[in-house]
């Protein structure tokens, strides 16, 4: 039974949708030092909100930890690219709250443009100050926002309803989805921010975005603008912000998150009278709290229980039925990489993946990380998987190149593999024969079908008579039966290859005197799983 750890308060419903699954609960919020770190290697998935930071040394050793599911949309609190080069998946629920932080956005917005916090607190204390609240009218200003995911996109949709234009910036939105969402594309930021009344960002915080609206960004906006943050601290400078607020360029700011949360009660922005907070409210709702708890289990279950991978923000995703339909796609993308580790000599330093076909339609980004997880799973002591394949490869400087044709050859589907080496190059691709059958049809030039499960001996010789008796000879001696012969060849007489599918691993004493027939060049024993064993990561 798979163990599921939850590390912060989680709402009922999500714990329900957890027991209900079958999956074992250790619901222990609030755990830091080594009981912390004791309870994340015990589990297989861990649920996490804001309140725990996952850390490279709380990952340094993770036990069986498969992965992470943040019950929210940022995953700053998690180090991604620890996680990564552990081979932990990492999801977020970008879908549970992204209406109630929208809602919030606007909450904001308002409150900012008609002076909403400071007027109600100036009449709990017995004022009527009327002429001192006069607010701007919404209708007819430019709303910008910054980032168009889910957020920005709902943001967008409840300002058009205010009769704001509104503009947007994210370079993985099209200018043409944008228009069809109601939004003006702009290019970049500097063609956006002086067009702005007021300004909202709606982007994770990672490296690019951190200080995204520093100094310079705000002194392009036109003076008296507002600002809103909802996202995270730091994307906006703080003290840049406090600044531009106090020298009165920015006419005032909505701010729900910060850098440090809890802010020190010092902190320069809780001093400003321009400037409305909160405290990190944007999905503080009861509907979204119960919304991100039932997906983050979810997405805990489907993974644990089906292999099913959505919303991971570090590695491809990869749906139910998709996920059945890669199967064999996904063997045979593996087994390949397990081919070449074990054949390739001297130190790997590229690989071409082709593919051709059926299989060219397909997800191949996950069958890339496939066949990297297999070139590389031979031969290093740490865990690979389709979740940190590629990075080890990058990191030990292995470039892996994709390329695809939707033009069928020989066979309906072809994933080809070329490996180079500081010493050769060498190709060897394969093929699904019905829905279950995978075939090793070439090896460097030539053609065959042979099986690609079990142990195979490879061997290139020259076509003569008599060789393939030589060997059984010598393997009947020493007890090894083989299973399965494919030759392939050229012209008759010529260099051919031969794979030899054998039931049981022939001892050392049988191969050297198989190498010693004179018309043998080449001789490798490869070992690939049992014909149907599937990946332990997939």
């Amino acid at each position: 039974m798979a163990r599921v750890f939850i590390s912060d308060k989680l709402e009922p419903s999500g714990l329900e949708t957890l027991r209900q699954a079958g999956l074992e609960i250790d619901n222990r919020p609030g755990l830091s030092g080594s009981a912390l770190l004791e309870a994340i290697q015990a589990a297989d998935g861990i649920i996490i909100r804001s309140g725990t930071r996952i850390t490279a040394d709380l990952l340094e050793t993770p036990g069986k930890l498969k992965a992470i599911v943040r019950a929210g949309v940022g995953v700053d609190n998690i180090d991604v690219a620890a996680a990564t080069r552990k081979g932990v998946i990492v999801m977020n629920t970008p879908g549970g709250n992204t209406v109630s932080t929208a809602e919030h956005t606007i909450t904001l917005l308002m409150s900012l443009a008609r002076h909403i916090p400071t007027a109600d607190a100036s009449l709990h204390q017995g004022k009527w100050e009327r002429n001192k609240f006069v607010g701007t009218q919404l209708a007819g200003k430019t709303l910008g926002i910054v980032g168009l995911g889910r957020v920005g996109r709902e943001v967008a949709r409840r300002a058009s309803g205010l009769d704001m234009t509104v503009i947007g910036f994210d370079p993985f939105l099209s200018p043409e989805r944008a228009g069809q969402l109601g939004i003006q594309s702009v290019p970049d930021l500097a063609g956006l921010l002086p067009r702005c009344d007021f300004l909202t960002v709606h982007t994770p915080l990672t490296a690019e975005t951190r200080d995204l609206i520093g100094a310079r960004e705000l002194t392009l906006m036109k003076k008296g603008a507002r600002v809103i943050n909802c996202a995270r601290g730091g994307i906006i400078n703080e003290q840049a912000l406090a600044d531009a607020l106090g020298s009165g360029h920015i006419a005032g700011a909505a701010i729900d998150v910060f850098v440090d949360e809890p802010p020190p009660a010092d902190h320069p922005l809780l001093q400003l009278p321009n400037v409305v907070t909160t405290p990190h409210l944007g999905a503080s709702t009861a509907e979204a709290q119960e919304s991100v708890a039932r997906e983050a289990a979810q997405l805990l279950i489907d993974f644990l229980t089906k292999g099913v991978i959505q919303f991971a923000v570090n590695m491809v995703p990869v749906d139910r039925t998709e996920l059945e339909e890669l199967r064999q796609y996904v063997d045979m993308a593996r087994r390949l990489g397990l081919l070449h580790a074990q054949m390739s000599q001297g130190s790997i330093q590229r690989a071409v993946l082709s593919y051709r076909g059926d299989v060219a339609r397909r997800n191949t980004k996950l069958l890339t990380a496939a066949f990297a997880a297999g070139l590389l799973e031979f031969r290093l002591a740490e865990q690979v998987n389709i979740v940190n394949a590629e990075l080890l490869a990058r990191e030990r400087g292995i470039d892996i190149v994709e390329q695809t044709s939707l033009t069928k050859g020989d066979f309906s589907t072809l994933i080809r593999a070329d490996v180079t080496t500081d010493k050769k190059s060498y190709t060897a691709a394969a093929t699904l024969f019905g829905n279950q059958y995978l075939r090793l049809v070439q090896l460097g030039p030539y053609h065959l079908d042979t099986f690609m499960d079990g142990i195979m001996l490879i061997f290139t010789h020259r076509d003569v008579p008599g060789l393939i008796g030589f060997i059984g000879t010598i393997f009947g001696k020493h007890r090894v039966n083989i299973a399965q012969m494919t030759v392939g060849r050229q012209v008759a007489g010529g260099e051919a290859i031969a794979v030899l599918n054998l039931d049981t691993l022939p001892a050392e004493e049988a191969l050297q005197e198989v190498r010693a027939h004179p018309q043998i060049s080449s001789l490798s024993v490869v070992r690939l799983p049992a014909a149907g064993t599937m990946p332990p990561w997939f």
